[in-house]
């Protein structure tokens, strides 16, 4: 198959998505595949009569993964290094070339990536592309939304509220929420932008710099629940074996989410009993219908240390597709090499839609 790996983008979780992409494309081409790794904000700057030819390039556009830093990217200096300083965020010849394909493997993270709209795109156009569908991306990609979703079909989840940027100096006290709190932006992921908040200090510094991030304009108010952290990967519906995961510091933050040893990932679980873990794994699957989703997801969880109950977190639509990351760990778990869970992925993307 011709297939185009989508990466990058404008989002802050960019260059984990090129890792992702570059992983996607490199076990693509093992396969047999004609598969080209590219950037959906930068594009391919090439003459149109011979766009084919780049599912025959030897390099399969694997550049680009280059160098590839564990720190959050600026994206303003991306915006600046963009040749034709277009305000689109999608460069030139990246909807030709996904045309082109015989589908596109959707490697991005976050904004573009995740909130439906590149899907709801490829929908109009006719492309055929991986992963969930444009409103399954949308309704999950908000955490308030999914997070109130959750409450009505069954799925435990802490309570929380949002505020936006008229409303960000509301004092603590008017909103009836007590310390210590998370405060995270509405729709970024990679923990970008995620604060505990043990005092009032903590509270209006961490409402301030979520505001902050790139394209944030509401953030998510929640109580701090200490427990232990869970990922249910699911792939056509079904879940895959929970994976445990034992930050180095405390905290699952961008830094260790990225960097080597930053974490401990144990899958499947040796400290959660098998009645709770199955549990868990049904909540996943209640979550990922509820959310309207197809295809594959990861859904995060955290038990609480206090008591034992099980909450749901979020929902990510398209998780880190590295070798290493989460969701291909659990697959692996259930029996599928990181090219079984690639070729999975892309014959249920067909089945589903097409």
């Amino acid at each position: 198959m011709k297939i185009i790996v989508l990466a990058g983008g404008l989002s802050p979780e960019r260059d984990v998505s090129l890792l992702s992409g570059a992983g996607i494309c490199k076990t693509l081409r093992e396969m047999g595949h004609q598969a080209f790794l590219l950037d959906v904000f930068f594009g391919l700057p090439y003459d149109s009569d011979k766009l084919e030819e780049i599912f025959d390039r030897p390099d399969g556009g694997l550049e680009i993964s280059k160098g590839i830093s564990t720190s959050v990217p600026d994206l303003g200096a991306l915006r600046k290094s963009r040749p034709d300083q277009s305000p689109s965020e999608i460069g030139p010849n990246v909807i030709e070339l996904c045309q082109m394909a015989d589908i596109t493997f959707m490697a991005l993270h976050g904004s573009i990536g995740e909130n439906g709209k590149l899907q709801a795109t490829f929908d109009n156009l006719g492309i055929k592309y991986t992963g969930p569908n444009s409103l399954g991306c949308t309704l999950s990609m908000n955490k308030l939304v999914t997070k109130q979703i959750f409450k009505t079909s069954g799925v435990p989840t802490p309570r929380g509220t949002s505020l936006t940027v008229k409303t960000k100096d509301t004092r603590l006290d008017e909103l009836g929420y007590y310390l210590p709190l998370v405060v995270k932006p509405c729709s970024n992921g990679s923990s970008i932008g995620v604060y505990i908040c043990h005092t009032e200090e903590d509270y209006y510094d961490a409402i301030h710099k979520s505001f902050d991030i790139d394209n944030t304009d509401e953030v998510v108010i929640e109580p701090f629940i200490k427990g232990r952290e869970f990922a249910c990967g699911i792939l056509a519906g079904k879940a895959l074996p929970l994976v445990e995961i034992v930050p180095k510091d405390g905290l699952f933050d961008y830094a260790n989410k990225y960097q080597a040893g930053g974490a401990s990932e144990i899958c499947p679980p040796v400290s959660l009993d098998a009645e709770t873990q199955e549990l868990i794994q049904r909540a996943g699957e209640r979550a990922f219908e509820a959310l309207r989703m197809d295809v594959y997801s990861r859904a995060d969880f955290i038990v609480s240390d206090a008591d034992g109950e099980f909450y749901c977190l979020e929902m990510n639509a398209l998780p880190g597709m590295t070798a290493a990351s989460l969701l291909p760990k659990a697959a692996k778990a259930a029996g599928y090499e990181y090219s079984e869970l690639c070729e999975a992925i892309i014959q249920e993307s067909m089945k589903a839609r097409y």
